[in-house]
């Protein structure tokens, strides 16, 4: 067997995972500049505030724009109180027991479940069971409890950040459980709490598989008035214009593409702008 020497194996290594890097890099790369090269063009005022016209193959996609925007306003805003609290509950009040090991495995598995699944249990139980047809609601509920275990886990991992000496501090002058929580761990833990928000909110803005059951449809002519309409949606609109439309023109694919690129690529770079921002005034 050949010994390397340290330094040898040490080039050797770092060699290997830039190698990898790069092969990670290059595809993400190839694929952004294939969209804008195809896709730039089409990007025009009319094009994002119009209607689609002519079976989508001219107009806008307006109608795309804002029932990704409810959705997706709707999904966080019930989520993140939700798992905010049942991390808080989960990290800060319960004991590390049997019962307490099977919940924390149990979200960890759930948030590895395919979104597929999702789509097909909010089918069943919000359009199907609770009568709440194919609607922005049913499409809410059912991407909140996908995003569920990220943000609880997320949140447990913001909450566990902060130094548990802080926590003995506040108790040791007579302050409660729930005032230490609420003044001293949630403050401290918020930058990460925060970043993993946004970062869910990137990630359920280009799901397809849970709205395509429960509220995404081919095409309605008219904006949503409230939550129990069906709406448009740009990954669903992709889909369609991309694979169910003949003579599509190939710069709306691209131009529709590119949107949603933007939109995701906005918000993860915001996550990372808020982390920074944190990180930079964080006390300790």
């Amino acid at each position: 067997m050949i010994k390397l020497s340290p330094k040898l194996s040490q080039k050797l290594s770092y060699s290997i995972l830039f190698l990898a890097t790069i092969l990670a890099i290059v595809p993400v790369v190839v694929i952004i500049f294939t969209i804008i090269k195809n896709g730039a063009s089409a990007i025009t005022w009319d094009f994002l505030t119009s209607m689609p016209k002519d079976g989508m193959r001219t107009g806008g996609i307006l109608p795309a724009v804002l029932g990704t925007f409810s959705i997706v306003t709707c999904a966080i805003s019930i989520t993140l109180p939700i798992g905010v609290f049942a991390a808080i509950y989960l990290n800060e009040y319960t004991r590390n027991n049997l019962l307490t090991r099977i919940i924390k495995l149990a979200i960890v598995n759930l948030a590895g479940v395919p979104s597929v699944v999702y789509g097909l249990f909010g089918l069943g139980i919000f359009v199907m069971f609770l009568k709440l047809g194919v609607s922005v609601i049913a499409g809410a509920l059912t991407l909140s409890i996908m995003e569920l275990p990220v943000i609880i886990t997320t949140a447990r991992g913001a909450l566990n950040s902060v130094p548990y000496s802080f926590r003995e501090a506040s108790l040791s002058l007579g302050v409660s459980r729930w005032q230490t929580i609420r003044h001293i761990v949630l403050p401290n833990a918020l930058p990460g709490i925060l970043t993993g928000t946004i970062l869910s909110i990137a990630r359920i803005s280009g799901e397809t598989a849970p709205i395509l059951f429960t509220a995404s449809v081919f095409y309605v002519p008219h904006l949503p008035h409230s939550i129990f309409d069906q709406v448009m949606t740009l990954p669903y609109h992709l889909y369609i214009v991309s694979t169910q439309i003949p003579n599509m023109p190939k710069k709306i694919i691209f131009g529709t593409a590119l949107v949603l690129l933007i939109m995701v690529l906005t918000i993860s770079f915001m996550a990372i702008i808020a982390r920074i921002y944190f990180r930079k005034h964080r006390k300790w």
